[in-house]
């Protein structure tokens, strides 16, 4: 799309305040933008995701950008439509957004919300990827670690996923990012390299699985968390105390050359 604005060259990270975020910022070569909600921590350049306020002005030079909202967010679509906005009015050519395995899963609303975000992107004048993460093997990295011997969980433990790494999903951002045009158009569903439930994880690292009832986590961590927020969690919780979570890891293995990233911290023993 031709806007009158110069090509940049830099790349941006929407979202570098959290743990994804930082993880893109890390696996980009040096010099990647590091953009911040206001909300969360200071950045190389602080926006109001809500308003859009700031967003054009951090985009300035920059040849593309990537994009993944605050958690659970309640109106993501929202925001992703303000990034475009800004993208397009910055002359930005490619947007890598952040999406979810499985984004059109109706028992879940914030997947659903991911699912109305990639709709927004393919009908955008911009270039577009779209990554769609299975649940991250960091999740329980404190077991992994040998720092705690417990996981305590709101769903079944027989549920399995698809765990991957969250350095293989920042391998694939940054990999996305830097080659660009080979990637435009392509939906990419990253998952681990084996399905295996969160009880059959927790035997490998010594560690002993606690099922809790949905009321008793909104009694305890949910607690603190804002009402939207914690319904959305309850819904996709719901979900895995009766369905699997399967994602391929094809779109890795191609994307990297390798799978090595995938799983690779899953204990054989």
């Amino acid at each position: 799309m031709d806007n009158g604005i110069a090509r940049g060259t830099d790349i941006a990270v929407i979202g570098a305040a959290g743990k994804t975020g930082s993880a893109v910022v890390a696996a980009l070569p040096p010099g990647a933008r590091r953009i911040v909600h206001t909300a969360r921590a200071e950045g190389d350049f602080e926006v109001e995701l809500e308003t859009g306020a700031g967003l054009r002005k951090a985009l300035l030079g920059c040849r593309a950008v990537y994009f993944i909202a605050p958690n659970v967010h309640p109106d993501e679509p929202g925001l992703l439509r303000n990034v475009l906005t800004a993208a397009a009015s910055a002359g930005v050519e490619h947007v890598v957004y952040h999406s979810v395995a499985w984004p059109f899963s109706p028992a879940m609303p914030h997947h659903m919300d991911k699912a109305v975000c990639e709709d927004e992107l393919h009908r955008s004048p911009l270039k577009w990827t779209v990554l769609q993460p299975c649940a991250y093997l960091e999740n329980f990295a404190s077991v992994m670690a040998g720092d705690s011997r417990r996981i305590t969980l709101p769903y079944s433990p027989d549920t399995r996923f698809s765990f991957v790494s969250l350095r293989a999903v920042a391998a694939v951002a940054a990999t996305v990012l830097v080659e660009g045009s080979r990637h435009h158009g392509a939906t990419y569903e990253l998952g681990g390299s084996e399905a295996i439930s969160v009880r059959e994880l927790a035997a490998r690292y010594g560690a002993e699985v606690e099922q809790i009832s949905l009321d008793q986590w909104q009694n305890t961590v949910g607690y603190s968390m804002p009402v939207g927020a914690a319904s959305r969690l309850r819904a996709m919780f719901d979900f895995y105390d009766h369905h699997d979570f399967i994602a391929g890891d094809a779109s890795v293995r191609a994307v990297l050359g390798q799978s090595a990233l995938v799983g690779e911290q899953l204990a054989t023993s």
